[in-house]
């Protein structure tokens, strides 16, 4: 059987076991790589047979992807670089590795990227954000500017943005939760940080001298911003129970006493999955190019589609409006309003086929 067919029947029967409430809508089908261009299809494949990649970022005409194992490629005027810009040493750990990727605001100027990924310290796993100068398409330098973040085999977080504010955020995972350091103000574990462009800590967090904006997640899988500057983020649950939540500084999310709400002491989520649906990068599309002004776009793993809803509304008016991929890791919205999208069939839990792992780019 055709991987693609194969793929679309298990999310088909995901999306109507798990009661995730999507409604129908016009899906865009999977082109594959080998179908002619016809003029003005919806969909672009710019880049096959990436290992494992995590995370996207874009600037110009240039992606850059991560590849879990430690390398950040690069794809260029619609086709992926041979060499990579850099490698790294990274844990070989399930959920860690090279994860999270961001431009600068002012990448144009300053060639600045941040990577966020796991490594091995006198055997314990650790988590750091670094700071790499490139140009054109070669690593200059690099330099880290936070670390002592705590690793886990699965749960590490990883994900990174620049916010409306100029300052970059990240997502941390919880290690364990046995040992509540979601709960401890003093860990970075299981926090959504907030530091400058150069690590140093702002002087309007919340707490003066550290790096926590917020307190009380799992294993953060996303980061956006709406028109009102609040951050939204998407949070994995255990088993279910994965969580989007309107963020506000020094918010308590209440993981692990806490899935969704129910506590009063902790921050209910906006949105619940339960059954989960794995949620990865998130982007609150603000461009004119397609029809999703003010909506939210999530990538899923678990129910193996890209999804857009009304954050108001819930989800009632959760649609699929890419389907056949398999597993969707991140999506990423450029300046000129296309979607960017990585698929994560080759991460272990997936049923990659011969052009797995893919970058898409929807256009229309």
């Amino acid at each position: 059987m055709d991987k693609r067919l194969r793929i679309m029947g298990i999310a088909a029967a995901v999306a109507a076991s798990a009661l995730i409430l999507s409604s129908p809508s016009e899906t865009i089908p999977l082109p594959r790589p080998t179908d002619p261009e016809p003029e003005g299809r919806p969909v672009e494949i710019l880049a096959t047979n990436l290992d494992k990649p995590r995370g996207i970022a874009a600037s110009g005409d240039r992606v850059f992807v991560t590849e879990k194992d430690g390398r950040i490629r690069v794809v260029e005027g619609g086709a992926l670089l041979e060499r990579p810009l850099a490698t790294l040493r990274t844990a070989d750990v399930f959920g860690g590795g090279l994860l999270g990727i961001a431009t600068h605001p002012d990448f144009e100027e300053n060639h600045l990227l941040y990577v966020y990924f796991t490594y091995v310290e006198g055997g314990e796993l650790q988590n750091r954000i670094m700071r790499i100068t490139e140009s054109e398409n070669r690593l200059v330098s690099a330099e880290t500017i936070l670390d002592g973040i705590p690793g886990s085999p699965f749960a590490n977080g990883g994900f990174l943005k620049f916010g409306p504010d100029g300052k970059l955020y990240a997502g941390t995972g919880s290690v364990s939760d046995s040992l509540h350091l979601s709960q401890d103000a003093d860990s970075l574990a299981g926090k959504i940080l907030r530091i400058n462009d150069d690590g140093t800590i702002p002087d309007d967090n919340p707490v003066p001298g550290s790096a926590v904006y917020a307190l009380g997640f799992r294993d953060p899988q996303g980061l956006a911003w709406n028109e009102s500057g609040d951050l939204i983020v998407a949070d994995l649950g255990p088993t279910k129970n994965d969580e989007i939540n309107v963020v506000q500084k020094a918010g308590n999310f209440g993981w692990p006493d806490q899935e969704c709400q129910g506590n009063p002491e902790f921050v209910d989520s906006a949105i619940c999955y339960d059954p989960a649906i794995e949620p990865g990068g998130i982007v609150l599309y603000s461009g004119d190019r397609l029809p999703l002004e003010g909506r939210l776009i999530v990538a899923s793993l678990r129910a193996v589609n890209l999804f857009e809803l009304d954050m108001e509304e819930g989800l009632g008016s959760q649609k699929s409006i890419l389907s056949g991929l398999g597993r969707v890791r991140d999506v990423y919205e450029d300046g000129d309003g296309n979607l960017y999208v990585i698929t994560s069939n080759t991460d272990g839990k997936g049923f990659p086929g011969q052009d797995d792992d893919m970058l898409l780019r929807i256009v229309r």
